[in-house]
C-alpha cells in the first residue's frame, strides 16, 4: 500500500490539505453562516455579561485607562508622550466599519480582534493599541468586554485631551471568531477596487469603503489620485453609507484629525513586514514589523503618509480648521512615497514639535481627503460655520462621534450601563414604552380579533411582515413600534399594501377599544391566525409600544426594505445571486439556525404564505404534509423561469404544482433535506408544530431587548 503524504489521521484543518466538498461542488449552498457564534465557540457562555457590566465601576476603569495614556512603552512609544490619538484612531476604526446597507460591521462585537479586520492595511499597527489596553481587560475580566473597552478607551482619550464627549454606553458582547456573513468585497488583493459601476457613486452594495482593506476612503485620493474634488465624492458616498450626513462628516473629520499624526517615515513596501495574520508564530499576532532604522517613533510607518495635522496634536482646539483655511497648500510626496499636502510659507508659530519630544519642528500636513473639506463647496460652507462658532463645532463633533460609536447598538434599551447623556436621537429609533397586558386584557383582544372577520393568513402575513424587518446586525427593525403602519414600510410591495391597509384599519379600531398597542395586536393577530389553523397554543409576550411618523427616519428605514424574502416567496427581480443565497442572508440577520429557517419555511407554506402562490401544495393547515410532499417521489420538477419550477406528477404527467427555488432548495441541499426528513416523519408532526411555534416566537420577539 502506498504511504499517505498527509500526516493527518482522517481529517484536515487547512483547505489546501486534501480536496474539500467546496472544491468538488463550488456552487452548493453553504449554510455555515447560520451556525456561527454557538456555545461551543464561546468560553463565557455561562456568564451573563449584561448583569456583570451593570456592576462595573466605570470610574475605576476610566482612571486605569488614563494611567495608560501617559505610560509610554519602549516597544511602542507614545506620540508626543500621549497615547490618546492612537486610541481614538483605534476606536474610530472599530466603529467605522458600520454600514447602513445591511447593518453589519461596527463596534458592537469586538471584531477587530480577528481577521480580516486585525490585518487590514487601514488598521496598520492597531495591534499595538490593543496590546496596550490588555492590562485593563486583564484586570476587569468578564465585567468588561473588548467591544466596550475599545469604545470606552477612545472616549477617555478625547476627554483627557480636552475634547467634547457625550459619554459611553456599555453592553456590547464579544464574539469569539471572525464573522463569516460579512461581505467585504470581491477583490482578491489588498487595496483592490473592483467594486464600482460606471460612476464613483455606483459603489457595490452594501459596501461602504472605496477599496479592499480600507475603512472609508483612500486618504491620498481616489486610487491615490490627489484630487480633492474627486476625493470629496468618495468621502460623501462612503460616509452616507455609514449613516452620516454632510455636517456629521465634516465634524468627524475635523474633530478626529484635531488629534495625532500619520506615520510614513519611509517606503512601507520596502521596510514593513507582514500583517498580524500573515506573520510567523514567533510574532504572537504582532504585525507590520518595521525595519527602517529604529522602526519606532519618528521612524514609524503605518499609512505611508507622514506628519501631524495640527500644531498641538494632543489638545482639542480649532487648529485643524484654522490651519486648513489659513494657508494655501501644495501637494507633494512625503518620505513614505504617499501624496500629501503642506502649507505654503508656513509661519514658525504654526510648526509642530517633533513626535519624540525633541526641539525639532516639522510642518503640519493634510491628506487629499482633508483638502476636500476646503475644496467641496458644501463641506467648505460647513467648515466656515464651525470656524465662526467653536462651541457649535464641539457639540456637532460630540453628537456625530456618539452616533458613530453607538449606531449599531440599536435602541437605548440596549444601553446596559455607562456615563452617556440621556438624550433621544432619531437614529436610535425611539419607541414609546408599551403596556404589558393582563391575561384578561389579552383575552379581550384575542376575542375581538376572532370576531373581526379577518382572514387567518392575512393576520399571519401581517405579523411576519412587521417582525421580520429585524436585523441583528444593528438591532434595527422588528415588530416593536409597529412601524409597518408608517411610511415607508406600509407602501413596500412585499407587504401587500392594499391587504395590509385593511388589516391595520381593524387593528387600530381594536387598539382604540382595548388600549392595547397596535404593535401587540399585530403579534397577537398572528398568533390567533396560527392557532386557528393548527390547534396549538401560541403564547405572546406583550408590552410593545407604537412609534410615530415624527420619530421615524423614513430614508433610514427604507434601507430595511427586503429586496427578497424567501420566507414569503418574494423576490423583487432576478439578481446576480440565487434567491437561496438571499434567503440565507435574511435568515442570518434574523438570528436563525438552519433548523429554524427550515421549519419556518415549511410552516409558512403549509399555512398558505407565499407572495407568488408557489409552494402552496395543500389546504391551509399547520402540519408536516408540506415536507412529505417536498420529499415525495410522486413528482418531478422542471424549471419554469429564473425562480420558478413546475411539479409534474410522474404517473400521468399532470403539471399540478408550482414551486420557487426557495421551496426546492430544502429538498435539493443535502443538509437541509436531512432536516426536512426529520419533520416529514410520521412520528414528528407534533414536534414540527412545537418547533415552528418556537421559531415563530423567536422572530416575533427578536427586538424585545427588554425581555433579555
Amino acid at each position: 500500500m502506498k504511504e499517505s503524504k498527509c500526516p493527518f489521521h482522517g481529517s484536515t484543518t487547512q483547505p489546501n490539505l486534501g480536496t474539500q466538498n467546496k472544491d468538488w461542488w463550488p456552487n452548493n449552498l453553504n449554510i455555515d453562516i447560520l451556525r456561527q457564534h454557538d456555545l461551543k465557540s464561546n468560553p463565557l457562555n455561562e456568564i451573563n455579561y449584561r448583569e456583570k457590566v451593570k456592576k462595573l465601576n466605570i470610574k475605576s476603569v476610566v482612571n486605569d485607562i488614563k494611567l495608560i495614556l501617559r505610560d509610554s512603552k519602549d516597544w511602542w512609544p507614545a506620540d508626543y508622550g500621549h497615547y490618546g490619538p492612537f486610541f481614538i484612531r483605534m476606536t474610530w476604526h472599530v466603529a467605522g466599519t458600520y454600514r447602513t446597507g445591511d447593518g453589519r460591521g461596527g463596534a458592537a462585537t469586538g471584531a477587530q480582534r480577528f481577521a480580516p479586520l486585525n490585518s487590514w492595511p487601514d488598521n496598520g499597527n492597531l495591534d499595538k493599541a490593543r496590546r496596550l489596553l490588555w492590562p485593563v481587560k486583564e484586570k476587569y475580566g468578564n465585567s468588561l468586554s473588548w467591544a466596550d473597552l475599545f469604545v470606552l478607551a477612545g472616549n477617555v482619550a478625547i476627554e483627557d485631551m480636552g475634547g467634547p464627549n457625550h459619554g459611553t454606553a456599555l453592553g456590547r458582547e464579544d464574539i469569539w471568531h471572525p464573522e463569516k456573513e460579512i461581505y467585504w468585497g470581491s477583490e482578491d488583493e489588498w487595496l483592490g477596487d473592483n467594486r464600482y459601476g460606471e460612476t464613483r457613486q455606483d459603489l457595490d452594495n452594501p459596501l461602504a469603503a472605496v477599496q479592499m482593506g480600507l475603512i472609508y476612503v483612500n486618504p491620498q485620493g481616489p486610487n491615490a489620485n490627489p484630487d480633492p474634488a474627486l476625493s470629496a465624492q468618495d468621502v460623501r458616498e462612503t460616509f452616507k453609507r455609514m449613516a452620516m450626513n454632510d455636517e456629521e462628516t465634516v465634524a468627524l473629520t475635523a474633530g478626529g484629525h484635531t488629534f495625532g499624526k500619520a506615520h510614513g517615515a519611509a517606503d512601507q513596501d520596502v521596510y514593513v513586514g507582514s500583517e498580524p495574520e500573515g506573520a510567523g508564530i514567533e510574532s504572537q499576532g504582532f504585525g507590520w514589523k518595521n525595519s527602517f532604522k529604529s522602526g519606532l517613533g519618528i521612524h514609524a510607518i503605518t499609512s505611508g503618509i507622514e506628519g501631524p495635522w495640527t500644531t498641538n496634536p494632543i489638545k482639542w482646539d480649532m487648529d485643524y480648521l484654522r490651519l486648513l483655511f489659513k494657508y494655501d497648500w501644495e501637494c507633494m510626496k512625503g518620505p513614505g512615497g504617499a501624496w500629501q499636502w503642506h502649507p505654503i510659507n508656513c509661519e514658525e508659530s504654526d510648526m509642530v514639535p517633533q513626535v519624540d519630544g525633541s526641539n525639532e519642528k516639522v510642518l503640519p500636513m493634510m491628506t487629499t481627503a482633508d483638502m476636500s473639506m476646503k475644496v467641496d463647496p458644501i463641506y467648505n460652507k460647513i467648515c466656515k460655520k464651525f470656524i465662526s462658532d467653536p462651541e457649535y463645532f464641539g457639540e456637532a463633533f460630540a453628537k456625530a462621534w456618539f452616533k458613530l460609536l453607538h449606531r449599531d447598538m440599536g435602541p437605548k434599551s440596549n444601553y446596559v450601563a455607562g456615563d452617556y447623556k440621556d438624550v433621544d436621537y432619531i437614529w436610535q429609533d425611539p419607541i414609546k414604552k408599551g403596556k404589558t397586558l393582563t391575561d384578561d386584557e389579552e383575552l379581550l383582544v384575542r376575542k375581538k380579533i376572532n370576531q373581526s372577520g379577518l382572514d387567518n393568513v392575512h393576520m399571519i402575513e401581517t405579523a411576519w411582515a412587521s417582525a421580520s424587518t429585524f436585523r441583528n446586525s444593528d438591532n434595527r427593525g422588528g415588530a416593536n413600534g409597529s412601524r409597518i403602519r408608517l411610511l415607508p414600510q406600509k407602501e413596500w410591495e412585499v407587504n401587500k399594501p392594499k391587504q395590509l391597509s385593511g388589516v391595520l384599519k381593524i387593528y387600530e379600531k381594536i387598539s382604540s377599544e382595548t388600549k392595547a398597542s397596535v404593535a401587540d395586536i399585530i403579534i397577537i393577530g398572528g398568533a390567533v391566525g396560527i392557532e386557528n389553523l393548527s390547534g396549538v397554543n401560541v403564547d405572546v409576550k406583550t408590552g410593545r409600544g407604537d412609534a410615530t411618523q415624527e420619530n421615524t427616519d423614513t430614508s433610514s428605514f427604507n434601507l430595511l426594505r427586503p429586496k427578497a424574502c424567501g420566507f414569503r416567496n418574494y423576490i423583487e427581480k432576478e439578481f446576480g445571486v440565487n434567491s437561496e443565497e438571499l434567503l440565507l442572508d435574511k435568515a442570518q440577520l434574523l438570528g436563525l439556525t438552519p433548523i429554524e429557517m427550515t421549519v419556518l419555511i415549511g410552516g409558512l407554506r403549509s399555512l398558505g404564505i407565499s407572495h407568488t402562490g408557489e409552494g402552496i401544495w395543500s389546504e391551509k393547515k399547520l402540519d408536516n404534509s408540506w415536507f412529505k410532499t417536498l420529499l415525495s417521489m410522486e413528482y418531478r420538477w422542471e424549471k419554469n423561469g429564473f425562480n420558478s419550477f413546475v411539479g409534474i406528477k410522474r404517473q400521468n404527467e399532470n403539471k399540478s404544482m408550482s414551486a420557487s427555488r426557495i421551496d426546492l432548495i430544502l429538498g435539493s441541499n443535502s443538509e437541509l433535506r436531512a432536516i426536512c426528513e426529520v419533520y416529514a416523519q410520521n412520528d414528528n408532526n407534533d414536534k414540527f408544530k412545537k418547533d415552528f411555534v418556537c421559531a415563530w416566537n423567536k422572530v416575533m420577539n427578536a427586538d424585545r431587548f427588554d425581555l433579555r
